[in-house]
């Protein structure tokens, strides 16, 4: 998985016109936070994704690179968030909005 997530991580990046150094710190410091959330239960490296390759992309040409930057700050803050009203309310929630005949073949067209 190291070695999977580390192409990514580096590869992203480059895709984009991002800082592959940045990429690699937050990607480390994130991992050892979630880590620590979930006291080391699920055995995970976070890494960069392919999904936000386009998106950046395009913010980039459009917007420029700080105000890219500051737009994935504030999606990986819209994470945070719902991660704590998913821990505060429940999966339930979740799993009534994404059941497993939605996430299965959406899992399988990205794979």
């Amino acid at each position: 998985m190291l070695f999977v997530a580390f192409g990514a991580l580096v590869l992203v990046p480059l895709l984009t016109g991002l800082d592959p150094n940045v990429a690699l710190f937050t990607a480390g410091v994130g991992t050892l936070v979630f880590q620590c959330v979930t006291k080391a239960s699920v055995p995970v490296f976070l890494a960069s994704s392919f999904a936000f390759i386009a998106p950046i992309q395009s913010s980039v040409a459009n917007f420029g690179t700080p105000a890219t930057m500051g737009g994935l700050f504030v999606a990986g803050l819209v994470y945070v968030l719902l991660a704590q009203c998913i821990r505060l309310k429940g999966v339930g929630i979740v799993h009534r909005l994404l059941p497993a005949v939605v996430v299965g073949p959406v899992i399988m067209v990205i794979g």
